[in-house]
């Protein structure tokens, strides 16, 4: 079975699949050698990692798709691809689709944020008109050429015009063709409760760590409905957090040792990077 049906299984079966994001190559291995069955290419830890920027609009198309052909190469679990707004009108969203999907996406997420978006739990957001994010989702589905690519379509009305407003968007989306539904940034439990009542389609529920929307167990998501659980910068923050741990003691006490749990030993290191595979390859050819 393709990465795309897997993924497009996994989410129709509405388990609460969870989701890590990744940043980088490296990150994306260790995410599949946890078990983990997908991962998401994150703009906002692209972003955060590679430009040391905030979550509003600075990534361009060519940052996301050399990141995802990177990772793709480096894993072998179905990608889900964070393609901000499609970089553009319905034109620019048909030539997303179509770089995203030759450099190894499975699955790519558009959004109805008005350029230059922002980070779905950041404040000051704005959104499209509903027939323009319709046109926009409209393009991507008929833009892919393998029929197996899914199509996720987000919605960040609900911080704008309501919830109702948000149920309504991405149920129009829906009937545009999206595969999977994203409303994001809801602020209560009820409303994640709801949403899977409300919309037939397989959905996607971010926990943002830190954000606006009340965190729910994964179980409990699965028992509600939820294809997908998000935690697309859970990694980013444990890197962040290990680091700062790490150079703190490197800075007070002037040495790190293996011994410390500090650090990731190097013997790990060289595994995670596949330096084991590269060493038999080196005396199959010399």
């Amino acid at each position: 079975m393709s990465t795309r049906k897997q993924l497009k299984s996994l989410a129709e079966a509405r388990r609460g699949l969870i989701v890590p994001g990744a940043f980088n190559a490296l990150s994306a291995r260790v995410v599949e050698d946890l078990g983990f069955q997908a991962i998401y290419v994150t703009g906002a830890g692209v972003t955060n990692m590679w430009f040391g920027m905030p979550d509003q609009g600075f990534m361009g198309l060519s940052e996301i798709a050399d990141h995802t052909a990177r990772i793709h190469d480096a894993v072998s679990v179905p990608l889900i691809v964070d393609a901000d707004t499609g970089f553009g009108n319905a034109l620019n969203v048909r030539h997303t689709v179509r770089t995203l999907e030759r450099a190894g996406a499975d699955c790519i997420q558009f959004e109805d944020q008005v350029a230059p978006k922002r980070c779905g739990h950041f404040s000051g957001k704005e959104v499209i008109s509903t027939e323009e994010a319709v046109s926009k989702i409209k393009a991507a589905v008929d833009a892919r050429q393998d029929a197996d690519l899914l199509i996720m379509a987000r919605t960040d009305a609900a911080a704008v015009h309501g919830f109702e407003a948000a149920v309504e968007r991405a149920q129009r989306f829906a009937e545009a063709g999206a595969d999977i539904l994203f409303v994001e940034a809801v602020t209560s439990a009820e409303e994640v409760r709801a949403l899977p009542q409300r919309l037939d389609r397989p959905q996607l529920m971010n926990m943002v760590i830190g954000g606006k929307t009340p965190i729910f167990n994964a179980t409990e998501l699965g028992e509600l409905g939820y294809g997908i659980v998000l935690y697309a910068n859970a990694a980013l923050q444990g890197a962040v957090a290990g680091m700062q741990k790490a150079l703190t003691v490197l800075r007070d006490e002037k040495e790190v040792r293996e011994s410390s749990g500090l650090v990731t030993p190097f013997a790990e290191r060289q595994r995670l990077v596949g330096k084991p595979e590269w060493d038999a390859l080196e005396q199959r050819y010399s």
